[in-house]
């Protein structure tokens, strides 16, 4: 599933192509995918964006907004006259529209939206734009990097709780926006075995993974996110993280510090990579 930094990443390019356009039509092509009535953001412009831990907001001048949730496979890609000749990912993307396209934007100036959603767990809702802090998804998020989680409240967090310390960083009601694979490079980075309990780490070790979460998830900002699955950013295009993770998805292959052989478990049912020699 895309973590905060892809999630970012759609942010910034809908900020960037989007805000300013008005919505001319919406095509509904899976009724599952799009909640509420079209009619009430058709001919508005679109004014902000917004993004709540792993989900985005699209607000309108007419005080309604869309509450978009990608999950696993949802991709946003967008196109006008200027970015029509770019060219997508297929083996991700496919055409445009193609089969797994569920919701298509028709802007002012020739431009479109696409909502894809291979798995179909992605969805859009049209809400009142005041409504937001309601939604139980966006109401029940933890803080998240770079918003309100300080580290003040990260040591009070890591320290209240017994389970292992790698499925409490990826609890969306504890902290927003960390998923599998920062939470993997973040604890290599910290040197922290992913299977201690949570309120074993000292005070500095609190504060080393704070600062390691945060390191990770601005190094894959910088490269556009990770696409290791059907990821893309808003022009169809691929990030970079996953050709620089630390430990993610490294089975087998030799630790960056130490050479020990990097292994494979499960925790939480997720797939968790470490360095059993580095990380204590």
């Amino acid at each position: 599933m895309p973590e905060l930094p892809e999630v970012e990443t759609i942010k910034l390019g809908l900020q960037k192509y989007l805000v300013g356009h008005r919505i001319e039509s919406t095509i509904v092509l899976n009724p599952k995918s799009f909640e509420g009535s079209v009619k009430k953001i058709v001919n508005t412009k679109i004014i902000k964006i917004h993004r709540f831990g792993k989900g985005l907001i699209i607000d309108f001048d007419n005080k309604k907004s869309l509450a978009i949730h990608i999950k696993m496979t949802g991709q946003l890609i967008f196109r006008d006259e200027k970015t029509k000749k770019i060219v997508v990912d297929k083996s991700k993307v496919g055409e445009l529209p193609g089969k797994h396209t569920r919701v298509i934007f028709h802007l002012d100036k020739k431009a479109i939206l696409y909502f894809n959603d291979i798995r179909k767990f992605g969805w859009i809702r049209v809400i009142n734009s005041n409504e937001v802090d309601s939604l139980p998804f966006f109401k029940n998020l933890g803080p998240e990097p770079f918003k309100d989680l300080t580290e003040e409240k990260f040591v009070l967090i890591v320290s209240a709780s017994k389970i292992a310390i790698k499925p409490l960083i990826m609890d969306q009601k504890k902290i927003a926006g960390v998923g599998n694979i920062y939470a993997n490079d973040a604890l290599f980075l910290a040197k922290i075995n992913p299977k201690r309990k949570a309120n074993s780490l000292s005070l500095n070790e609190c504060r080393l993974l704070y600062k390691s979460i945060l390191e990770v998830m601005e190094k894959s900002l910088r490269f556009g996110g990770s696409s290791e699955n059907t990821y893309v950013n808003v022009l169809g295009t691929t990030g970079e993280y996953q050709r620089h993770t630390l430990v993610y998805g490294k089975k087998g292959e030799k630790c960056i510090n130490c050479s020990e052989e990097i292994i494979r478990i499960v925790i939480g049912g997720r797939s968790t990579f470490f360095c059993p020699k580095c990380q204590q």
